[in-house]
């Protein structure tokens, strides 16, 4: 009877042991620990993230990595090339990893890419740079010319793109005439996240063309309207940097009918070249909407705030708000044009954080945490 019952135990004891170890080798393989910590429903800084446990293939995490670099050392030495090897249809994040350098290349990201990263290492400059204009002439068709909406440096199509560490600019400069908007980024995927990114442009720097955008920390900077687009899309603790001599504007939004698209300004640094007069923002649609909150605004921006882009009926249309900045280029209504409005802490509150963007869907950011980057070779 004894004998009997230590073999019974002996037998448990086994079987909790076989489960032990499967359940251990499964929380070991580097797909399960992704698949087990990683729900791609979601933006993370995980996506973000790049260290010393990396190998050729993966990031230590059980993320797919491709590597570029200018030496042919990596999977490629262009950033289109690394996009080429991403499959169609991918539900599972890849971390493209650029080493430092200046990439002179265009890069598109179709539709049928989501889940695609682009790390940097910030303590390296790593650019990716073009210099198409709106009036050069198409390729497909010499008759024609290309048009604003595909001049963009970097195009991003797919949803669930994240980036850091990296510069992205066009290097045409503006003088005012006609056909010289020059995109440095084009965003028109759903649920976007740029962290630590600058945006580098002159007219028309950063078409936020469609989908729910976070922009975190990041550096934009142009001439006019160099935040345009009809995406609904929060930026925080950004700085927005004017290279208007005379005349210029940040944001054109292009909203057409009364709906929840908007540009939100958080806690922003709003710089440039003293004696400018720029806009806060135009009026490229009749339902543009434009809000700047808790922002420390230099003395550049021209007194009457706004522009209905010489179109008086969206006057009644627009909303145009500001809340809580500070500097002198902030409030004043002594000037500001009758149909923009100064918001209250309750009326602001709704465009102050990712709930402006439904970031409970599609976010998932400890703020007590950063990407980090431990490769120091790069």
């Amino acid at each position: 009877m004894a004998s009997s019952s230590l073999r019974a135990v002996f037998s448990v004891f086994v079987l909790c042991f076989a489960m032990f170890l499967t359940n251990a080798r499964a929380q070991l393989s580097p797909n399960a620990t992704n698949n087990a910590t990683h729900d791609n429903r979601y933006i993370t800084w995980q996506d973000l993230n790049f260290g010393i446990e990396a190998t050729r293939d993966t990031d230590g995490q059980g993320t797919r990595v491709i590597y570029v670099t200018k030496n042919g050392h990596g999977h490629s030495t262009t950033v289109q090339g690394a996009v080429d090897m991403v499959p169609e249809n991918n539900n599972e994040r890849v971390k493209i990893v650029i080493f430092a350098g200046t990439y002179n290349e265009r890069v598109y990201i179709p539709r049928n890419k989501p889940y695609i990263s682009f790390i940097g290492n910030p303590n390296y400059q790593t650019v990716i740079t073009n210099n198409t204009k709106a009036s050069d002439t198409d390729p497909l068709d010499p008759r024609r010319e290309i048009g604003m909406s595909r001049t963009a440096t970097v195009e991003v199509e797919g949803d669930y793109f994240a980036a850091t560490g990296i510069t992205i600019q066009n290097t045409v400069v503006a003088n005012g005439g006609v056909g010289m908007q020059a995109l440095a980024l084009r965003l028109s995927g759903e649920n976007a996240f740029l962290y630590n990114t600058r945006i580098l442009g002159s007219q028309d720097t950063l078409l936020d063309d469609r989908g729910k955008h976070y922009f975190y920390k990041c550096y934009i900077e142009g001439l006019v309207d160099f935040i345009c687009g009809e995406a609904q899309s929060l930026f925080q603790d950004c700085i927005l940097h004017s290279t208007a001599m005379r005349s210029g504007a940040i944001a054109a939004h292009h909203r057409e009918k009364n709906d929840s698209t908007g540009f939100s300004f958080v806690n922003c640094t709003i710089t440039g070249n003293v004696g400018e007069r720029i806009y806060l923002g135009r009026a490229w649609g009749p339902y543009s909407r434009t809000v700047y909150s808790h922002c420390i605004i230099d003395d550049i921006i021209d007194p009457v705030g706004w522009n209905d882009f010489n179109q008086p009926e969206r006057q009644k249309t627009v909303f145009f708000a500001e809340a809580q900045n500070r500097g002198r280029g902030a409030w004043n209504s002594k000037y500001r044009v009758s149909y923009a409005k100064r918001l209250s802490p309750s009326q602001a509150q709704p465009f102050l954080d990712t709930k402006f963007i439904d970031g409970e869907q599609w976010l998932r950011l400890d703020e007590n945490t950063s990407p980090q980057f431990h490769c120091l070779c790069c």
